[in-house]
């Protein structure tokens, strides 16, 4: 019989190895774009459509994956899924077409849709009393993997070109065979009785306007963070930024949001979320003009400092909706991962598009502005702990 007040340590770094190299290798897209637009000569219009396409896969796939996961014991969801990205991903590099790398990124991403909902679903399930800081572990594994998987790629793309990328994949299977022995067959939630809606509504009950709000803070955040993280290589291009220098800034930022993410979640397993939530919301976008406007290398410390605050709540949101619906945790981790995401996303052509009519450091200017639209919303949020 498993002890629930204890975290198991062993299935939780499963887990969070899981998150890591599915995002590793889907953090090669965004640092390797002004190299894309190189080669393919593509507008950022076009660069904007293809991360588009990439959250609006979150978007369809995570919420049906996160159903089907509360209702069927299966781990397909979870090794296909990370397999996906670890295969499709690489085959970037030697894409001769803006369609053809469109498809490749398509199929990754998809991949990547797949095991979020089932592997965030089973996080709380092992954490013990602790559920904001395992949940925060989980979600090191992602953005330390969009934090290093940068690094590696533009040193690697610099160093051996664009067309040696597939070889990159040999790490990534190697680990989906320790996974294959290790990662547990995900436990159901009972609602296979139920259809789509009614499984959403078993789920989230009587919470539902408070999960709507925490959904819709999240979606903010995720415009933000994603028209940073998606633009931000092409701007210090343009800037006069080498390449791994501008992958080097993506990477702090991350990296900081890895750090400030341990650090909120180890916190609000002690104050409770809303107080986190508002601390970072209220300094997100003097933080973001700050980080756009420092000068020279200052720039580095400005993407520490607003990477730090923007990712710090990425992953409360999920553990706060699954403390307050926990009939439908994949559903639920589904909808504040993969849907606000995908929708947060469905605004990237827009943001490229406006960002090719004007200019990227000006439409970024705009959208750090879009945190302080949550802030009544936040701070309505109910006082909730994990323990």
């Amino acid at each position: 019989m498993t002890d629930t007040t204890k975290a198991n340590i062993k299935i939780l770094f499963a887990l969070t190895l899981v998150h890591f190299t599915g995002d590793f290798y889907s953090a090669f897209i965004s640092p390797l774009f002004p190299l894309f637009v190189q080669k393919l000569g593509l507008s950022l219009a076009q660069v904007g459509i293809i991360a588009g396409v990439n959250r609006l896969l979150a978007f369809i796939v995570q919420p049906s994956v996160g159903y089907l996961a509360d209702r069927y014991s299966t781990r397909h969801f979870i090794l296909i899924g990370v397999i996906m990205p670890i295969v499709f991903i690489p085959l970037s590099g030697i894409a001769p077409a803006f369609w053809v790398l469109l498809v490749i990124v398509a199929l990754g991403s998809m991949g990547s849709s797949m095991f979020h909902p089932s592997v965030t679903g089973l996080v709380p399930v092992y954490a013990g009393r602790q559920a904001g800081f395992a949940m925060s572990v989980f979600n090191t594994g992602g953005t330390f993997a969009f934090g290093v998987g940068p690094l590696f790629v533009t040193w690697y793309a610099g160093r051996f070109g664009l067309n040696a990328l597939p070889f990159t994949m040999v790490f990534g299977l190697l680990v989906a065979c320790y996974l294959y022995w290790v990662v547990p067959v995900p436990k159901s939630e009972g609602l296979r009785r139920l259809g789509f809606w009614g499984a959403i509504k078993e789920s989230l009950g009587s919470v539902w306007k408070t999960v709507i709000s925490i959904w819709v803070v999240m979606v903010l955040r995720s415009i933000t963070g994603q028209s940073f993280l998606t633009f931000m290589p092409v701007l210090y291009v343009e800037k006069g930024f080498s390449v791994f220098s501008a992958g080097a800034i993506f990477s702090l930022f991350t990296v900081a949001g890895t750090v400030s993410g341990l650090l909120a979640g180890h916190i609000s397993d002690r104050i409770g979320f809303k107080p986190v939530f508002i601390f970072t919301f209220m300094l997100m976008s003097p933080m973001l003009i700050l980080f756009l406007n420092l000068p020279g290398h200052w720039v580095y410390l400005g993407a520490v400092i607003a990477g730090g605050i923007v990712l710090a709540t990425m992953p409360l949101g999920v553990a706060m909706a699954q403390i307050l619906a926990p009939k439908g945790r994949s559903m639920v981790a589904s909808l504040m991962m993969g849907f606000a995401f995908g929708l947060g996303g469905l605004v990237s052509p827009l943001i490229g598009k406006l960002a090719d009519m004007y200019s990227i450091y000006s439409v970024l200017m705009g959208v750090s502005l879009l945190p302080l639209l949550t802030l009544p919303l936040v701070f309505r949020f109910p006082r909730v702990k994990s323990a």
